[in-house]
């Protein structure tokens, strides 16, 4: 960006949705539409002349559709960060959770609201802070890409030292607590970085791992199917009453909230629709908490990318109660929001590269490091 304008290509093959979604943005402060594309290859073409910071795309399209453009994108190594606009059903659900594997930014719902009036306002209030985390992001890693090993602030080198004697403190602690469940918080840039860190996970990891990303219904089964297919382990979108097992993951259902209970001894799943929590619905905090409740110095908790601080209370809870924490590091994250937000209140064992977690996750719960 030159200025402080972002400038949009929206990329829609509805004329009457790309005037909607042009109108919407250009309500926004700081927002510069420059052009409109009736599909991906009209999208790729004006890349070149237009330069925009940002695209929005819808994903069935004629000629050339949104998955297509996402992989030309990539080809091209081109970085600009792209905001998919979803249908809410369930072959959209698979279509976005495949465009989030294949690099996009994040997703928002077409908003179907009882007039042309609110549905406007639902779309531009889903839109604003999803543009302002992706050019954040883009910010955030320009200036990572032009520090130096020389130039590190002190705080990251006391931070790496920190770690340094954490890990070595953690070996002995992880053999005394036996961590019995793993519980993972993540939000935008969640289905990529699941993408990496789950087949890494070997079939036997001896825990269940219960998993909140924040996703509305219909797409969280869709992820679930995505990474079950490419992980050792089996990946299910959680039900009321199932008994957490060994070699799971258990994804909450989107627009509800997930947590956990133990009876005779075995892990059962809550899944209710008790009330959003920092908007959040389903809500890290609230399977943290249950965990914490049921568990105490017997879990560890995973924060990965995403925007806000969902999860910091039930880390808090899970660290007093004597939990091992991990966190995402920032250079590997979209957005480094909800792994800050522990990172900085002190109460993390590890924080790691996004392609480290998995061997994290296997020392934490005593099994050695991943061959």
């Amino acid at each position: 960006m030159k200025d402080s304008t972002i400038r949009v290509l929206v990329v829609d093959d509805s004329a009457l949705y790309r005037k909607f979604v042009s109108s919407v943005l250009e309500e926004v402060r700081g927002i510069e539409v420059v052009g409109t594309a009736a599909n991906g290859r009209i999208g790729l073409e004006k890349i070149d002349s237009l330069l925009p910071d940002l695209i929005t795309l819808d994903l069935e399209m004629p000629e050339m559709d949104g998955l297509t453009m996402l992989r030309n994108l990539a080809d091209r190594s081109c970085k600009i960060p792209t905001v998919v606009i979803s249908s809410q059903t369930v072959e959209a659900a698979e279509l976005t959770n495949s465009a989030l594997e294949l690099g996009a930014f994040d997703f928002v719902l077409k908003p179907v609201g009882k007039g042309p009036n609110e549905s406007r306002q639902l779309l531009k209030e889903s839109l604003a802070p999803k543009i302002d985390a992706s050019l954040a992001s883009i910010r955030r890693k320009a200036s990572h890409s032009n520090r130096t090993d020389e130039s590190r602030s002190a705080a990251d080198r006391v931070l790496s030292s920190h770690n340094a004697v954490q890990r070595m403190v953690q070996t002995v602690e992880t053999i005394r607590r036996s961590p019995k469940i793993v519980c993972v918080g993540v939000s935008t840039g969640g289905p990529a970085a699941l993408h990496t860190l789950l087949p890494q996970l070997p079939a036997d990891f001896p825990c269940p791992i219960l998993l909140v990303q924040h996703m509305p219904p219909m797409f969280t089964t869709s992820l679930a199917d995505n990474l079950d297919r490419i992980s050792s382990l089996d990946v299910l979108e959680a039900e009321h009453g199932m008994i957490a097992k060994q070699g799971q993951v258990l994804i909450a259902p989107g627009g509800k909230q997930m947590g956990i209970q133990r009876r005779n001894g075995l892990p059962i799943i809550q899944i209710s629709d008790d009330a959003p929590e920092r908007n959040c619905k389903p809500s890290v905090n609230y399977l943290f908490r249950s965990a914490c409740e049921h568990y105490r110095d017997r879990a560890v908790a995973v924060m990965l990318t995403g925007m806000g601080d969902d999860g910091l209370l039930g880390c808090e809870k899970l660290k007093e109660a004597g939990s091992q924490i991990i966190a995402q590091d920032e250079p590997s994250c979209v957005v480094y929001g909800m792994p800050r937000s522990v990172i900085e209140a002190g109460i993390v064992d590890r924080v790691a590269p996004l392609e480290e977690i998995a061997t994290s996750l296997v020392q934490s719960v005593g099994q050695g490091v991943i061959a």
